[in-house]
């Protein structure tokens, strides 16, 4: 297995990181709709690209249905490490707000090589915790994280209806210390 390249995300990356989110949405992690045209920018004034950190792997232009913008794209995934708030009594904590991984990079280690490298990330801003938020019901992304050394801190029961199912809000995080 070759070991992903994990880099900060750039404007240049819009196009690839939102035919990724496309690519990856799914009712097991998704609150919100499935994405349907038109589709707007990945990068906003709430999601910079300095709160990003992309995968690349090699290979994926060799796997059919591979990439995500055609088969010079190596992008395998993202994951995104921002603020919980803007409060300055909490800018000690980062928070991971999103992780995908393309379906062609699954099951090589993009995805904990992306949690690692943004934990150092958030390390290297001063943080000295790293939370998320998981739904309960996504047991093989919650036992990633376990793996990685998250632990449970809270539950929110029922805290979403998605699809006529109330689905609990796993609170998770790891120090950084």
């Amino acid at each position: 297995m070759v070991e992903p390249r994990i880099r900060p995300a750039a404007r240049a990356d819009d196009a690839a990181l939102c035919a990724l989110d496309r690519a990856t949405w799914s009712p097991l992690h998704a609150v919100t709709p499935r994405p349907s045209p038109p589709y707007g920018p990945f990068f906003d004034t709430q999601h910079r690209p300095e709160d990003f950190l992309v995968a690349e792997c090699d290979g994926g232009a060799g796997i059919a249905g591979a990439g995500t913008g055609g088969a010079e794209d190596p992008v395998a995934g993202y994951i995104r490490v921002a603020r919980p708030t803007p409060l300055a009594s909490n800018a000690h904590v980062r928070q991971i707000q999103g992780l995908a991984v393309h379906p062609w990079a699954r099951r090589r280690g993009v995805a904990r090589a992306l949690l690692r490298a943004g934990a150092l990330h958030a390390r290297n801003q001063g943080a000295r915790r790293l939370t998320l938020r998981v739904l309960g019901h996504n047991t093989a992304a919650r036992a990633l994280y376990e793996a990685e050394g998250y632990r449970v801190e809270g539950i929110l029961p029922g805290e979403f209806q998605l699809d006529g199912v109330y689905v609990d809000d796993v609170l998770m995080g790891l120090s950084l210390e």
